[in-house]
């Protein structure tokens, strides 16, 4: 992408590349000529893009000019990216949409883009995001963001902004009235500058989605955030993930957040909440009727706050997420959800997973999901789950035939008690990813779920994670792998190894190579620490020499 001229091992000079913002717009005006459009798309499938069929084409090479080989090799990865990009990167721009994230753009590009800016008054999506070299040139953009006035969506997340970036972005947002997404995330200069970008929404504006994780959100942030929410009457996505200095203010966001109406999505996690905060939060959750995910996951310190204060989250009838996973509930916590849970008649998704007190606590709460007849995700994992409360769960998940995720890994007491499920999956139709890793499972317990499977039910499963469940022998694993044939929608499959415990493959390995030839959907293997002999390498020679599918096995190498 840079144009200044660079020398060759021989001495000489060669060309100036043209980056890839360049050619993107090189003679495409977005010219409203059919003709015109007809002979860009020409030009561009004879000199810049790849042909239709995906393949690239080559020229010969200049002796005379050729670089060392590994910067050749580097050059024409970086050139065989950016051809890559052009052809979507073109249509975008056509739609509307210009998507330049993750593209490895540097200063010569911003300089670019920006003089392409006149020629696309009718973008909508700008994203720039995840371009690590950008920061400190956000301000020539900036500048000219008067060109694209009707830009809804704006993402500049993680481009390494600087103070003088995020100041020179406040001025920008006063000449597009029209933006609805705004993502700064994982830019740490926004904390402690957020009224000096945000300063230019006012009341009326048309902000639907805020997304700020992990900005290093200052505690006075969070006061200009409380002050502003009553203004942004439209927002439906508030997204304030991992800054943990907000909590301190957090009583003012919550009175903000008591004008937002029409929010659906609401996010702090890892936002050091304790157990004030749910009272605070609890408090304006009756003025959140539209709301839809609830996320307060990975605050250790918010345990032994629902005990006294759920009731109003049972408010939320509209509530289809609810993620309080590695939140430290305590008992009485559970207890409380216990009433408050089941009342949320819409709820599709809840993760409760790493709150260990569940495991001695959670036999109400567990028998009473199926008042909870949407429920199509659920998350259970590191729970310290007992037989009763596992037994419990079991005897419920038979009233959730819509379930399309189960996930129970890291409960060690589901090891040969996996046939207290053997009623649940028979039922579930829909299931399509099951999660039973470091479950303790025994031989018996695979025995059992290969039965199912050869019965012809899990007939939708796409995700089976059974690793770290070291004790299965290789009976287990061969009557498994005999059956697992018939898993036909499966696309990824996880048998691996505790990562302390090395043993070699059996026989079992040849039924799995013969059963992944009747698996059209397969992609993923991951089998780590699972030792192949010389022979299975061989197999696995022939596999893919026969099967033309890129099937990646990750398995502990070779003997």
């Amino acid at each position: 992408m840079n144009q200044t001229k660079k020398k060759n091992s021989s001495g000489k000079e060669t060309k100036p590349q043209t980056s890839f913002v360049n050619k993107l717009f090189k003679g495409s005006k977005l010219r409203s000529s059919k003709a015109e459009s007809r002979r860009e798309s020409n030009d561009l499938e004879t000199s810049d893009c790849q042909p239709s069929n995906g393949t690239q084409e080559t020229t010969t090479p200049d002796p005379a000019k050729s670089q060392p080989l590994s910067s050749e090799m580097e050059e024409e990865s970086r050139e065989e990216k950016n051809e890559q990009l052009l052809q979507n990167l073109h249509k975008k721009a056509v739609n509307k949409c210009l998507n330049l994230s993750n593209c490895g753009l540097r200063t010569a590009d911003m300089k670019e883009l920006v003089a392409s800016l006149p020629f696309i008054p009718d973008l909508e999506e700008l994203d720039i995001s995840w371009n690590d070299f950008i920061g400190g040139t956000l301000h020539s953009i900036t500048q000219q963001m008067h060109l694209v006035s009707k830009l809804k969506i704006l993402r500049l997340s993680s481009c390494r902004l600087t103070t003088d970036d995020v100041g020179a972005l406040g001025e920008a947002l006063k000449v597009i009235p029209e933006l609805e997404e705004l993502n700064l995330s994982w830019n740490s200069k926004v904390g402690g500058n957020l009224p000096l970008i945000l300063q230019a929404l006012r009341e009326g504006s048309k902000i639907q989605t805020l997304e700020l994780v992990d900005c290093a959100l200052t505690s006075e942030d969070a006061m200009f955030m409380g002050q502003l929410l009553p203004m942004l009457q439209n927002l439906e996505v508030l997204d304030l993930s991992i800054n943990r200095n907000i909590s301190g203010s957090l009583n003012s966001i919550a009175q903000g957040l008591k004008n937002t109406s029409n929010l659906k999505v609401l996010k702090l996690q890892s936002c050091g909440l304790s157990q004030d905060s749910v009272k605070i939060l609890d408090a304006a959750f009756r003025y959140l009727c539209h709301l839809r995910r609830l996320d307060l996951s990975c605050n250790k310190d918010l345990g032994g706050g629902f005990e006294d204060s759920p009731a109003q989250l049972a408010t939320l009838r509209h509530l289809q997420v609810l993620d309080l996973h590695q939140c430290s509930l305590t008992v009485g916590d559970v207890l409380s959800l216990t009433q408050v849970i089941p009342l949320l008649s819409n709820l599709q998704e809840l993760d409760l997973s790493a709150n260990k007190k569940m495991g001695i606590s959670s036999e109400n709460l567990f028998s009473r999901l199926r008042f909870l007849p949407a429920l199509k995700a659920l998350l259970i994992n590191n729970c310290a789950l007992e037989i009763e409360t596992f037994t419990a769960l079991a005897e419920a998940s038979v009233y959730l035939p819509g379930l399309e995720i189960f996930s129970l890994s890291w409960n060690k007491c589901i090891g040969g008690n996996l046939k207290l499920l053997l009623g649940t999956l028979k039922l579930l139709a829909s299931l399509q990813v099951l999660r039973l890793s470091s479950c303790s499972l025994v031989t018996e317990d695979l025995a059992l779920l290969a039965s199912i499977i050869q019965t012809g039910h899990l007939a939708k499963l796409q995700k089976l994670d059974l690793s770290y469940n070291d004790s299965i022998c290789g009976t287990g694993w061969t009557i498994f792998c005999q059956n697992v044939q018939f898993l036909k929608e499966l696309t990824e499959l996880d048998i691996s190894l505790r990562p302390s415990n090395f043993r070699d493959c059996g026989q079992w390995f040849g039924h799995l190579l013969s059963a992944v030839t009747k698996l059209p959907e397969i992609t993923e293997i991951e089998m780590k620490r699972w030792v192949l002999s010389a022979s299975q390498e061989e197999e696995v020679e022939c596999f893919h020499q026969d099967d033309k599918r890129s099937i990646h096995f990750d398995h502990g190498g070779f003997q």
